[in-house]
């Protein structure tokens, strides 16, 4: 199957800084895929090369055997969606307003139907006229996570299941919207969609991804299925961090119960 998503030798550098060095992989269509890692990692630099908003200094990324730059911008946007760490709206732009955006210059009935749906999918249909910036952090980002689905579903509609990249969609979440947020990227998934996302909390990792990313010092340093990943001698050596890892009997999932963090001497 021809990968979604191709990285060969990517590698990201600053004038005495490097951020990516030497990334290669290969994503299937579908997949659900999580990238881990401290700060400082790469990981959002490795998600922004992959969404063409960054270009790499070495190496090329490919979505669908084509580079980001040969698609061209509206194209691009039909072809992948991304939802960015933090998204600041400067207009007093109301909340279905927001996840219009998600359209562009589309409209109609199907459009609007687009638009109920992601608003319900977020839990903010009662808000919908509420202006955006008056609402809590959590509240926005999932105004904005409506919006790049809308997106993703105008690019679906023309070219079929797309890309959904997400940075850290969950840091400003309550618990039952965080599992919310990675329910409804898993029913993308189960739809075709390829969703990559970077997670702090291991895990909810475990729980979304069926293959997770570790990155340390800009390098892919693990990648497998979350059993393989997300074990006590990982975490100790990318995070620093003593932990137990048991698993969730049922589902094979690995859950993480941090307990101390390594000395600084002896990382």
């Amino acid at each position: 199957m021809t990968a979604l998503v191709e990285a060969v030798g990517v590698g990201v550098r600053l004038p005495g800084k490097v951020l990516i060095e030497d990334v290669s992989l290969r994503i299937a269509p579908g997949a659900a895929v999580a990238m881990i890692g401290p700060n400082g990692a790469g990981k959002s630099t490795l998600l922004r090369v992959i969404s063409g908003d960054r270009a790499p200094s070495s190496g090329a990324i490919r979505l669908k055997g084509r580079t980001p730059a040969e698609y061209g911008p509206r194209e691009l946007a039909l072809r992948r969606a991304v939802l960015a760490q933090s998204v600041s709206v400067a207009f007093p732009f109301s909340v279905v307003e927001v996840v219009r955006m998600g359209a562009g210059e589309r409209t109609g009935k199907a459009i609007e139907a687009m638009i109920e749906t992601a608003l319900a999918e977020v839990d903010l249909l009662g808000m919908c006229d509420r202006i955006v910036n008056t609402l809590s952090g959590g509240e926005q980002q999932r105004a904005h996570f409506a919006r790049v689905m809308v997106q993703l579903a105008c690019g679906e509609a023309r070219h079929g299941p797309g890309l959904l990249l997400l940075d850290e969609p969950t840091a400003s979440l309550d618990l039952r919207h965080q599992l919310d947020l990675l329910s409804a990227a898993r029913r993308c998934v189960a739809r075709g969609v390829t969703v990559i996302a970077v997670l702090h909390d291991l895990n909810l990792a475990a729980m979304f991804a069926d293959r997770i990313l570790v990155l340390k010092e800009g390098r892919i340093v693990r990648d497998g299925a979350p059993v393989q990943t997300i074990t006590e001698s990982n975490v100790a050596d990318v995070f620093g961090v003593a932990s137990a890892i048991n698993v969730m009997p049922r589902e094979s999932i690995p859950f993480s119960l941090p307990h101390s963090a390594r000395p600084l001497s002896s990382r």
